[in-house]
């Protein structure tokens, strides 16, 4: 018999995904009055489920009131977009917070190392269609910009700091590299993240778009940090779970409540989570009831934490980064997720 009193943990969960007490969308809360849960059931139904969408919209309205502030502040050459969990809908928490995304329109970055590589080899070109080298050359031709990109995003910090600062009560200068916003109304936080666009071999192939990567500025040190590809993770997430009938995200909304319940320290976070579930193959989950996901995910996490070769070859959803290899405090946080996860295994095996 479990012992892990799943009834609470359930309540807990839907206190964070559903803090005002709304009541749930009528699908949902049919489908949960319609079936006989087990506890243990319940609370990986409820593990699994989404936040509310009333608690989502909320989210993005304050990113957008903060965008609107600082287009009427006075900021030009500079567009916006949104990255993190709430664009996935995979965030655990009703009151989840939202990244905007300032973006310098001054100037871009690019990887022209690794363009001028390629137009250099002939071996290396055969990778490629004549169409993509063409857009290759076009990119090296492309002339340099003449003016300081980091004079451009400290200017863009500074404006972006006064602005706010003017109209938000609680507003956190602090953060290296985001200023953090409280919209008391909305009661959500929103952090403005200044950047610039940077562009790989990937990315100019492929017309950009949401293959273009970030640079996020850090004020502390007046530099940017390594590529992101937040658009990239956006979509395959988004496209990925269409083709799933919804269940990779359902899989990355329960490792995130996996670890919210843990006592052990697990230090993992979206990035992380996105990669674990995304890593795995459609085949094996495409048909599957949501509580047999668990047996899944068991499997895969059990996987990587028994293979330094899968966990070290494990990479992020955009390709970009290897998730475990050369992390070794990763991969002790994984071991510890194992064991939340092999602890409801069990519990649903003797359940069902």
């Amino acid at each position: 018999m479990a012992t892990t009193n799943y009834r609470q943990l359930a309540e807990s969960v839907r206190l964070r995904q559903n803090p005002d007490n709304l009541a749930f969308t009528k699908s949902f809360s049919d489908e949960l009055a319609s079936v006989a849960y087990s506890d243990v059931l319940y609370y990986v139904r409820m593990a699994m489920n989404g936040v509310e969408d009333t608690y989502t919209q909320r989210s993005k309205e304050a990113g957008e009131k903060v965008k609107n502030h600082l287009i009427n502040g006075g900021l030009t050459d500079v567009s916006f977009s949104y990255q993190g969990s709430v664009m996935t809908n995979t965030h655990i928490k009703g009151y989840s917070d939202i990244d905007l995304l300032a973006m310098s329109e001054k100037f871009y970055s690019r990887a022209l190392y690794e363009v001028n590589s390629i137009l250099l080899d002939p071996v290396k070109q055969q990778r490629y269609y004549q169409s993509q080298l063409t857009k290759l050359i076009a990119e090296q031709n492309v002339s340099y910009y003449q003016g300081s990109s980091m004079e451009d995003l400290k200017k863009l910090r500074l404006n972006s700091e006064t602005i706010l600062a003017g109209v938000y009560s609680i507003c956190d200068l602090k953060k290296p590299k985001s200023i953090k916003i409280t919209n008391t109304n909305l009661r959500r936080e929103v952090d403005i993240v200044i950047a610039n666009w940077y562009d790989d071999v990937r990315s100019i192939v492929n017309n950009k778009g949401e293959n273009r990567g970030i640079q996020i500025y850090n004020k502390d040190l007046h530099q940017v940090g390594n590529a992101d590809y937040p658009f990239l993770t956006i979509k395959r997430i988004n496209e990925r779970s269409a083709e799933t009938g919804g269940r990779l995200k359902k899989m990355i909304r329960f490792l995130k409540n996996l670890k919210s319940k843990s006592t052990l320290d697990i230090d993992l976070n979206s990035f992380e989570f996105n990669a674990i579930c995304y890593d795995i193959d459609l085949s094996k989950y495409q048909s599957l009831a949501y509580y047999e996901l668990v047996y899944v995910l068991y499997n895969q996490i059990k996987g990587l934490c028994s293979s330094q070769y899968l966990a070290d070859s494990l990479l992020s959803v955009d390709e970009s980064e290897y998730i475990f290899k050369g992390k070794p405090e990763k991969l002790e946080s994984l071991k510890r997720l194992l064991v939340e996860a092999e602890s409801i295994y069990n519990d649903l095996r003797s359940t069902i």
